[in-house]
């Protein structure tokens, strides 16, 4: 990852919703969540989110899946690992610390 795609994916999370979409698709993983079990578990209008899903999706943060007539959104578990990896790569002096613990817990997600 760059540091412009790095401030992009950042500045997707720099919305309360959008924080809360993605951390509750998060919990959801791998089964993923319809935009209207999204919208009813965060208590937002549904053209509201839809929007917000589009701003996370455009940062690769979500990936929307037809199942029969409903879309399942699920979080990209490896861009949040990119986006961990590029922020803490450099981190102890190259030696390594807790951040490396960090990506290894992302990782059993995907």
């Amino acid at each position: 990852m760059e540091t412009e795609e790095a401030i992009t994916v950042l500045a997707s999370l720099a919305q309360p919703t959008r924080m809360q979409a993605f951390r509750l698709l998060i919990q959801h993983e791998p089964e993923g969540l319809t935009a209207g079990e999204i919208a009813r578990r965060l208590v937002v209008p549904p053209n509201t989110l839809s929007a917000h899903l589009n701003v996370l999706s455009q940062a690769g943060l979500t990936t929307a899946t037809r199942k029969s007539r409903s879309v399942i959104y699920r979080a990209s578990v490896s861009r949040l690992t990119a986006l961990t990896t590029f922020l803490t790569q450099d981190c102890c002096g190259g030696r390594g610390c807790e951040a490396q613990a960090a990506i290894i817990c992302s990782e059993t997600l995907t």
